[in-house]
């Protein structure tokens, strides 16, 4: 798109800005999900911010660059926008309709000044399509960056949620483990366990892995990782919630957890604790 022609589609909008916004609302608010007013209202505020930054953006910009700087202000806004939206829950679709449902009336405007010179108006149309597929792919860009940082976000806060650390006993800890236990998860683990274990001053560790359904290799190394860096806090682990099946998988696998004590459950696991810490627990004998 030549300067010349930049600056005759700014004439344009600026030419028919208020009747551009009404048609372009009009058509934005019937693709609206939410229909109240204080959307309606932050839709015509941001509408109305959009078409005077385009028509700056175009003048001062001799390209449909919109990466160059004469964009920067527009892009901004765009990018705005498109985070908040997904964070309101719509979907990219609907946050890229902002741009592409403009195109239209801006087209029909296109034709009214353009109708006595085609040529002009084929180039003009074309270049003008161009720019808002750009636009439009940029908030669609923006919007699915913004929702896997939400996304890996959430990921964390569930992991953070789904490990807990127990304080059993005095100086004794426990991590009952539910699900697959990978790399990101394993070095969430580790840091929960290792900060209660600073916070707590505990001497024993028990690890239950009762929720875990299989125990691989990758699993395996995840658990010895785990343990090595608690010793290195000065707590000795324990392993509780050993079955039969997965006590044949580690032996087959050749993982060697010779120097680390194993339970079939987290009571056994609790009694060793126990003994270690020089702790007992009696039971109560009935007055005769």
């Amino acid at each position: 798109m030549s300067n010349h022609k930049s600056l005759q589609l700014a004439k344009i909008i600026t030419k028919y800005e208020a009747e551009l916004l009404e048609v372009w609302l009009s058509g934005l608010m019937t693709r609206m999900i939410r229909r109240d007013k204080n959307a309606e209202a932050e839709l015509r505020q941001q509408a109305a911010r959009f078409l005077p930054l385009l028509v700056q953006a175009i003048e001062r910009g001799a390209t449909t660059d919109i990466e160059a700087a004469p964009w920067d202000d527009t892009r901004h806004m765009l990018t705005e926008i498109s985070q908040a939206r997904v964070r309101q829950g719509f979907s990219s679709i609907e946050t890229a309709s902002f741009i592409f449902s403009l195109k239209d009336p801006l087209f029909t405007y296109l034709r009214t000044e353009l109708a006595n010179d085609p040529l002009l108006l084929i180039e003009e149309t074309a270049a003008t399509s161009s720019l808002f597929d750009r636009l439009g792919l940029f908030t669609v860009e923006v919007y699915q960056k913004a929702r896997e940082q939400i996304i890996l976000r959430q990921q964390q806060e569930l992991l953070e949620l789904s490990t807990p650390v127990v304080q059993l006993w005095d100086g004794v800890l426990a991590l009952p483990l539910i699900g697959t236990l990978d790399s990101a998860r394993t070095q969430v683990v580790m840091e929960s366990l290792l900060q209660k274990i600073v916070d707590t001053g505990a001497s024993i560790a028990i690890i239950d892995i009762t929720g875990v359904p299989t125990v691989d290799t990758l699993v395996a190394q995840h658990l010895l990782k785990t343990i090595a860096a608690a010793r290195l806090m000065g707590a000795d682990c324990i392993i509780s919630g050993i079955r039969p099946q997965i006590a044949q998988t580690i032996v087959h696998l050749g993982v060697n957890l010779e120097d680390v004590v194993t339970k079939a459950t987290l009571a056994d696991a609790f009694v060793v604790a126990l003994k270690r810490t020089g702790s007992s627990i009696t039971r109560p004998q009935n007055a005769a």
